[in-house]
């Protein structure tokens, strides 16, 4: 009775080979990006900073807009004309020409301005704040394209250490000394390396899109030449965490709000109006002078419920500022924990992979002995495989870690300035 399980012949063998080689075979990758330095410089022209810096002006025309004096009413009234009687027409009648300013007393413009001004300090910290998040997004997006890159580059070597222990797999079962079913479980492993490196690619085009867009670049990303995943953190410790621009930000709302105050209790004082004019008399055919001060009473309206509310506006910029300072603390001390742990780790991991390198090539080389067994040359490969991608996953985690600690001292992370 035939055997159900054929060996395959030789010709079948080399053209499964040469298949999966041809699956190594991809797409040319050859047109660098900018540095993440170069791109950096551009950083200003983001659409987050585009954004803040328009607010900013905003806020500046707000300032001297403040500044500027209320327009006088000019006024012309005519009495004692087109009437009966002696006032019939316009004979008797008198003519007033007035021109009406307020004064505004009381430090109104004063406070009106001191408001505008801290406005403004609001929309320049948060204009710088904008131009660091924008930074840290571009550090971040730069990152995570090269580090699909390599993912990418390893998932293709992956595939090329499969199909080379297929091949020895395949030649063994030619010679005898592997039952078939090894040769089988060989190209099953060679087809899901082939899915992974298919995924990979799929992510790392993904990742260069992002990074095409987050850049503003004019042609698509193709490669990443400079590394930013290998630099080393330029700091290791938080100067102070008052200063993290969350902190900064809250501190300016809070002075914006106590000078709220200050302009709502104005409000509450009457506004005076000073008028001067001259006066026409037809009938007698002569001039004279007007003047006048004029000011609301004060009876019903005190403006109480606008100052009860800016002081209540006031104790919540207050209570914001209170948790930006211990989110600042605790943010500042997590994240210098984190970019320690993560050189920790960068270190750890290029140690496992040394340790994987030398013992896949030890069991590489014991397989074509026949001292180890296919499951065991299995095991070493998919471990350095891992390892490889834990090195990666460690010097993106570092990256991450830089980021939010120059997030945090306000600056471009990796030594770049505001």
């Amino acid at each position: 009775m035939p055997s159900p399980i054929r060996r395959l012949p030789p010709f079948a063998v080399g053209c499964a080979v040469v298949a999966l080689t041809t699956a190594l075979t991809g797409p040319a990758w050859a047109d660098p990006a900018p540095s993440f330095r170069t791109l950096l410089e551009r950083i200003g022209a983001s659409p987050s900073a585009a954004e803040a810096d328009a607010l900013l002006e905003a806020a500046e025309a707000r300032v001297r807009q403040a500044r500027v004096r209320p327009n006088s009413t000019a006024a012309l009234e005519a009495e004692n004309a087109f009437g009966s009687g002696p006032f019939s027409g316009y004979d008797n009648a008198e003519t007033t020409l007035s021109l009406t300013q307020d004064l505004e007393l009381w430090g109104r413009r004063g406070a009106r301005v001191e408001v505008a001004r801290a406005e403004a300090g609001t929309a320049s910290l948060r204009r710088d704040q904008a131009v660091v998040d924008a930074a840290g997004r571009l550090a971040l997006a730069y990152a995570e394209a090269e580090a699909a890159e390599r993912r990418f580059a390893l998932a293709e070597e992956a595939l090329s250490l499969t199909i080379a222990d297929a091949r020895a797999a395949l030649v063994l079962v030619e010679e005898g000394r592997e039952p078939m079913l090894r040769g089988i479980q060989a190209e099953s492993e060679a087809a899901a390396a082939r899915a992974t490196r298919d995924e990979a690619q799929a992510e790392r085009d993904a990742a260069f899109a992002r990074l095409t867009a987050v850049a503003m670049l004019p042609a698509p990303v193709t490669s990443i030449v400079d590394s930013l995943l290998d630099d080393a953190p330029t700091r290791t410790a938080i100067e102070a965490a008052p200063g993290a621009p969350a902190v900064r930000v809250a501190e300016a709302e809070r002075e914006a709000a106590e000078r709220r105050i200050a302009v709502e209790r104005v409000r509450a004082r009457p506004d005076v109006s000073a008028s001067v004019g001259v006066r026409r008399y037809e009938a007698e055919d002569a001039t004279a002078l007007t003047f006048g001060i004029s000011m609301p009473l004060p009876l019903f309206d005190r403006n109480r419920g606008n100052i009860d509310a800016a002081q209540a506006e006031f104790r919540a910029a207050d209570a914001r500022l209170a948790g930006a300072r211990q989110e600042a603390e605790a943010d500042g001390q997590a994240a210098v924990a984190r970019l320690n742990a993560s050189v920790s780790r960068v270190a750890a991991a290029d140690a496992g992979v040394t340790s994987s390198e030398e013992a896949y090539r030890l069991s590489r080389i014991g397989f074509e002995a026949g001292r180890i067994s296919q499951l065991e040359l299995r095991g070493t490969r998919a471990a350095l495989i891992t390892a490889r991608n834990a090195a990666v996953d460690a010097r993106l985690a570092r990256v991450r870690a830089e980021i939010d600690l120059a997030r945090l001292q306000a600056r471009a992370p990796f030594g770049g300035g505001q």
